[in-house]
């Protein structure tokens, strides 16, 4: 039997409690060699629809419990795997969370609608079709979001209902992929598929296959800027043309 050495990078990532899809997404793009942790977050009712006040709420909960358990593992890099929890603040604070990740773990960090960001602009995009599962009030702070970072949204799509907290996470990779394709426009340079929840990293071949264009998804450009900021090398369970760039 030949074993990994475990040596490359440990990978800390907070996830919020209900989320089932982030983990195992990023078990599947995770570099030979890396290893992955995690501490779930807790600060919303996984009971209630997850809308802007909710998510906000999130974004401003006390995070020093769990950055105190992740750091546990000495970690290289630490994610903050919730898009919409830091979106529906701005930039400014996505930006000041990153930075109190760093001090309080002592590694670099990066927040997953930050990842969305640096990963659209290292393709070279300005125009996007955007897509996700949330509600219609954190979809147009979502496009706010980008349009600060000089990313024009051309095109928006939603599921057209509301989704509970499991709801997000229990869409498949084929209603991921039909959201996508509503996302398409002429203009559309790139399409993003934000939340950390959904099952997106899946079906990211198959709709750039179908579009003719490269797909930015939560998880996959979280993995993209820390495998960027380490150096660690693409390796085959990598999905997409945003892997090109490393």
């Amino acid at each position: 039997m030949t074993y990994e050495t475990r040596t490359r990078a440990k990978i800390g990532v907070l996830v919020p409690y209900s989320n089932t899809n982030l983990e195992p997404d990023m078990m599947l793009m995770r570099a030979p060699d890396t290893t992955v942790h995690f501490q779930r977050l807790g600060g919303y009712d996984v009971d209630e629809i997850p809308g802007s006040g909710q998510m906000a709420g999130l974004g401003v909960s006390d995070i020093s419990h769990d950055l105190r358990m992740i750091s546990g593992v000495r970690p290289d890099v630490v994610l903050y795997g919730c898009t919409s929890a830091t979106l529906t603040h701005g930039p400014g604070f996505d930006e000041k969370l990153a930075q109190d990740i760093e001090a309080g773990s002592g590694a670099l960090s990066f927040t997953a609608a930050g990842a969305l960001v640096d990963a659209i602009k290292a393709l070279g995009a300005t125009k996007v079709g955007f897509s996700s599962p949330y509600l219609g009030e954190i979809n147009t702070q979502a496009m706010d979001f980008l349009a600060q970072n000089q990313i024009a949204t051309v095109k928006c799509a939603d599921v057209g209902r509301e989704l509970g907290n499991y709801g997000q996470g229990e869409l498949t990779p084929e209603e991921v992929f039909d959201l996508a394709c509503q996302a398409d426009h002429p203009q559309a340079q790139a399409i993003v598929l934000s939340c950390t929840d959904m099952r997106a990293v899946e079906a990211v071949e198959r709709i750039e296959a179908h579009l003719g264009k490269p797909v930015v998804t939560s998880n996959q450009a979280m993995m993209f800027c820390l495998m960027r900021a380490l150096g660690l090398p693409r390796h085959d369970a990598l999905p997409g043309r945003l892997f090109d760039r490393l």
